[in-house]
């Protein structure tokens, strides 16, 4: 039992308890996910089973799309809407489409932002919501984030009332918090802000339209279709650059040969190699003693 399953995680779930969830419909341990959802944020949540488990760390890596919502008039400890409120302003004038636009055009590119209290980020080996709920306040460390894509999705022109929201769709880098993303969005505007909504619709090459549901997977269960619940490994990494080796050189990859950078590939890309079935089996990054070599970073031995 190898693959990924897209899972369309639900409202109310850690990211854990998807996993546990899994494990116990498969009746399998060796499942884990590949990047973490807020508890209350729904969407595609890749789930690795088997050997797939091994591209956690290339799947975690990858690239993030979202459907959000910014909600200005007061901000909250967690940054979204279920923290407690820290400050309160009223909206007392009209925002502007033209407004809102230009400031998605400044956080479009590379941007820095402060990671929340509430967050999984770790100081000194701990995760800073753990300090958060020790009433501990520390140090948070700023970090730069790339953001690809940033859209409005409400096509009014103006917007008004004493606490004003409107939709975004972002496309943007590993380590982006979104909820941070809309507090920078208020405080652009002038007032406190928070992330009233989040739907994650894309991770790498997994959309929202692959996902199945817990419904789903069960049903798939009963129906003896479990099979059609899983991507394989080749489609979770279909957006990665591949070199196709021979019988010889697939030996050689099992003992962890290296090969000429023959693909162009950059320091902090990944190359798949496949055999001559189209199957993968490793995946390959640049020799940081050498660019010109690239070594394997993961075997997958079982294909």
């Amino acid at each position: 039992m190898n693959g990924v399953i897209p899972l369309n995680k639900p409202a109310g779930l850690t990211s854990h308890d998807c996993v546990y969830k899994v494990r116990k419909l498969l009746k399998t341990r060796k499942v884990g996910h590949t990047g973490t959802l807020d508890p209350e944020v729904t969407g595609v949540l890749p789930i690795c089973v088997g050997e797939a488990t091994k591209l956690i760390p290339y799947l975690t890596d990858d690239r993030k799309k979202y459907i959000g919502k910014v909600t200005l008039g007061y901000s909250t400890t967690t940054e979204d809407a279920h923290g407690e409120v820290v400050e309160k302003k009223n909206v007392d004038r009209v925002i502007t489409r033209d407004e809102i636009l230009t400031i998605f055009q400044k956080l479009t590119g590379t941007i820095r932002q402060t990671p929340p209290m509430y967050s999984a980020v770790k100081v000194n080996g701990k995760k800073l919501y753990e300090y958060a709920r020790a009433g501990i306040e520390v140090e948070r460390p700023t970090r730069e984030v790339e953001i690809y894509h940033l859209n409005l999705l409400d096509d009014q022109l103006e917007f008004e009332g004493e606490e004003v929201s409107f939709s975004f769709e972002v496309f943007c880098s590993k380590g982006t918090y979104v909820r941070t993303l809309a507090v920078q969005i208020g405080e652009m505007l002038g007032y406190p802000a928070h992330m009233s909504y989040l739907t994650r619709t894309k991770a790498g090459s997994f959309t929202i339209e692959d996902c199945v549901t817990f419904e789903q997977l069960e049903e798939m269960i009963n129906a003896d279709l479990l099979n059609e619940a899983f991507m394989t490994i080749e489609e979770a990494l279909d957006d990665y650059p591949s070199i196709t080796v021979n019988e010889e050189d697939e030996t050689k990859v099992f003992n962890g040969g290296m090969f000429r950078n023959e693909i162009g590939l950059k320091e902090g890309e990944y190359a798949t190699v496949k055999n001559s079935n189209s199957k993968i089996i490793a995946v390959y990054s640049v020799n940081p003693k050498n660019d010109q070599l690239i070594k394997p970073t993961r075997v997958f031995h079982n294909k």
